[in-house]
């Protein structure tokens, strides 16, 4: 089974399935941006920000678990790869849903990555609220009102066109990567040179005289997969944009197989090379590790680039997310499964409908900024991991549909595959289980968040009764 496109390979049998949510986009998102999308999806505030109190807590195992990770969320980007390249939709996953599982099956896709992005939306522009507080100019403005401005500016781009949103997160993200190549460059010279950092010196013997590789055991690297997983939340984004590109069957591969190294570079080797530079001990929640490190070198001003890094990265991901469920409320809208406002566009081929409504989630979340500033983020963060959990199974569920079809004759599949198919999909829906399951091991917040699942479930029954008779009187209508 090839893992690459094949030249002179026969090309897949066109999808007899025609989704109307992807009609009337443009295609202006071109290579470049679509390169950015798959490394901004890949890289976020789980890194620059979540990896310090992570680090505190597991020590330098932490790197085998964004290791771990990184090969599942691989794993569901590659599977939407496949699809993507069979079929390129804007409704992605829940378009594919939709021809493999029925209505049902889409409903439920497209409501668990609302979940998602709705409560991620939120969490973003607390972030970037709280680290906007940092500079002196913000620290009597209050939070809501910092929150408040984030989602304005970006809702306005992602509002525009197509273009807008992709030279956004084009930027955005090489802000990210340009950070982080400066880092690693820095962070090697100086392991390379045992160069003092605040009175210690890094190198090997940082990880072995600190309790090695698991100071604690294993258990706390495993409680913290959770967290890691969020890290990985945006990866499926360039699935969603390949549906406003030219000639998605040429970039997304390219785009989709560099995933892999950029975690091994970034995540991996970010950590591997911070727990060679510090004891994991030195490093905390409340602040950037990259920031830590700085302090420690005593280099003036770097303390206040990493915030920008950060808040970039925050703001990325919340541009991020009004731009998929936009187009995901979209697909759901012209089948009867979302409000029909949501389907709406406008001169500038944005569902800005959908758009709206996911920022109208945002609005309450300048609501909850301002009743409970302190405890904002960590309340609606644990309900996004449900919704990254739900999306990450629904993608691999299609995935094993899709299979399934091929097998029996009434599909091709491209000549770019997920590889060692159906046995990954089923080992990464038995991997996102026991990420539920850690959950529930970890007691607290997270305890609480598994307890909220059959809750989330009898919604989505509800929901599902509620519309189920438009969909089906659309779907009659053909």
């Amino acid at each position: 089974m090839s893992d690459r496109t094949l030249t002179g390979a026969p090309a897949p049998a066109p999808s007899s399935h025609v989704d109307a949510g992807d009609e009337g986009y443009s295609k202006d998102l071109k290579s470049r941006h679509i390169n950015m999308i798959a490394i901004g999806g890949a890289i976020g505030t789980g890194l620059f920000l979540g990896a310090g109190g992570r680090l505190h807590g597991a020590g330098p195992s932490l790197a085998i678990a964004y290791a771990v990770c990184g090969v599942f969320a691989f794993f569901v980007v590659r599977a939407l790869g496949e699809l993507v390249l069979y079929r390129p939709s804007s409704g992605a996953f829940v378009s594919y849903a939709r021809e493999f599982m029925g209505e049902k099956g889409a409903y439920t896709a497209g409501w668990l990555y609302f979940l998602n992005w709705s409560t991620t939306t939120v969490a973003d522009i607390t972030a970037a609220a709280t680290y906007a507080h940092f500079w002196s100019m913000f620290t009597s403005i209050p939070q809501w009102a910092l929150a408040l401005v984030a989602l304005a500016v970006v809702l306005t781009a992602n509002l525009i066109s197509v273009k807008y949103f992709g030279e956004m997160e084009f930027w955005f993200s090489l802000v990210k990567v340009a950070a982080l190549a400066i880092f690693l460059v820095v962070a090697i010279y100086l392991v390379a040179t045992s160069h003092d950092i605040g009175g210690h010196t890094p190198g090997l013997s940082t990880i072995t005289d600190n309790g090695g590789i698991f100071p604690s055991g294993v258990m706390p690297m495993l409680l913290v997969v959770q967290g890691v997983v969020f890290a990985y939340a945006s990866v499926e984004l360039c699935g969603v944009a390949a549906g406003e590109t030219e000639n998605p069957e040429k970039i997304m591969p390219k785009a989709i197989n560099s995933i892999m190294w950029r975690v091994g570079l970034f995540y991996v080797g970010s950590v591997v090379l911070l727990a060679m530079l510090l004891p994991y001990t030195s490093y905390s929640a409340d602040q950037s590790p990259f920031v830590t490190v700085f302090d420690k070198l005593g280099i003036p001003g770097t303390a206040g680039i990493m915030n920008l890094v950060v808040l970039t990265a925050a703001l990325s991901s919340l541009n991020s997310g009004l731009y998929s469920t936009g187009r995901i409320l979209r697909s759901m809208a012209m089948s009867g499964s979302a409000p029909k406002f949501t389907a709406r566009m406008n001169k500038g081929k944005v569902p800005y409908g959908g758009v709206l409504f996911t920022a109208a989630f945002g609005l309450a979340g300048v609501g909850l900024n301002y009743l409970m500033p302190a405890d904002a983020f960590e309340l609606v963060l644990n309900f996004a991991s449900l919704g990254i959990l739900g999306t990450w199974a629904m993608v691999m569920i299609c995935s094993l549909f899709f299979w399934r079809r091929a097998q029996n004759g009434l599909v091709e599949r491209p000549a770019y595959r997920l590889p060692w198919a159906p046995y990954t999909q089923i080992v990464t829906l038995v991997f996102l289980l026991s990420v539920l399951v850690l959950m529930w091991c970890d007691g607290g917040v997270g305890r609480t968040t598994v307890l909220c699942v059959p809750a989330i479930g009898a919604a989505l029954v509800g929901g599902w009764f509620l519309v189920r008779r438009r969909v089906a009187e659309i779907a009659a209508r053909g």
